[in-house]
């Protein structure tokens, strides 16, 4: 067997479509030419400060600490320094234009949508039959067994068994719609009555429910989605016409 393959541009197309990846690509060159149009409408610029601040942050999320780091990466994504600023720029436009359109907006959306941001710490034993299920919430109602004895008899896998079945911090939208309704209802500390689901029948303890703060995190992640929704909007309201056709049907 050869220690080396050779890898030629026919080969690259050709691997392109049969990956089934061109309408993406294709996509995602429409979107970048929407937002330089929409910056340059917008009188949006990413000055040499930004630039670098922007260059900054990316080597250090990219952990690029050194020259000789920063080299090899680029070495392995194949890209010039002049591209790599190409890169950064575009990525610094796109945040800045995102900023512009949809900043100020953010605090409103997150209050039309508080209940989405909503969470719950919560304990969870997952019982196959409803009748035990029944018998252990009356038992952990009279005080007879505590939700950690119920989770070490019950659990089989073993780290949520040490835990005593504690899930975590839980996001409403992550819950089933049967069981997010219990939860956001429960007066914590609450042991729920058993839910049965096509999973099994659960016991829950509401620990805590947890009301959301607009902190920078969820700040962050509203901007993205506004900003991709009104990207994808565009989109669609768009004709892409690609005049590649001659170079991909090699």
């Amino acid at each position: 067997m050869k220690n080396s393959v050779d890898i030629n541009i026919q080969d690259f197309l050709s691997h392109l479509k049969l990956s089934c990846r061109i309408p993406k690509i294709t996509e995602e060159i429409a979107s970048m030419q929407i937002i330089e149009l929409a910056a340059q409408e917008q009188g949006i610029k990413v000055e040499k400060q930004e630039l670098q601040q922007a260059a900054d942050s990316f080597r250090i999320s990219n952990k690029l600490f050194n020259t000789e780091e920063t080299m090899s990466w680029l070495n392995k994504y194949h890209l010039t320094l002049e591209e790599f600023e190409g890169l950064v720029y575009a990525n610094a436009l796109t945040q800045k234009l995102a900023q512009h359109l949809f900043a100020d907006k953010v605090e409103s959306w997150f209050y039309e949508h508080q209940l989405d941001y909503v969470s719950a710490a919560l304990y969870e034993v997952v019982l196959p039959e409803e009748d035990l299920a029944m018998e252990l919430f009356c038992g952990l109602q009279e005080r007879e067994i505590s939700f950690r004895e119920v989770a070490r008899q019950f659990i089989d896998d073993k780290s949520l068994r040490r835990q005593g079945g504690y899930l975590g911090i839980v996001n409403r939208k992550n819950l089933k719609p049967e069981i997010s309704a219990a939860v956001f209802e429960a007066t914590p500390p609450e042991i729920l009555k058993p839910i049965k689901t096509n999973k099994g029948t659960h016991l829950i303890l509401v620990e805590e429910i947890i009301r959301p703060k607009l902190n920078e995190e969820i700040r962050a992640n509203i901007l993205s989605s506004l900003f991709a929704n009104w990207l994808q909007e565009k989109i669609k309201a768009l004709e892409i016409n690609a005049h590649f056709k001659e170079i991909i049907h090699v």
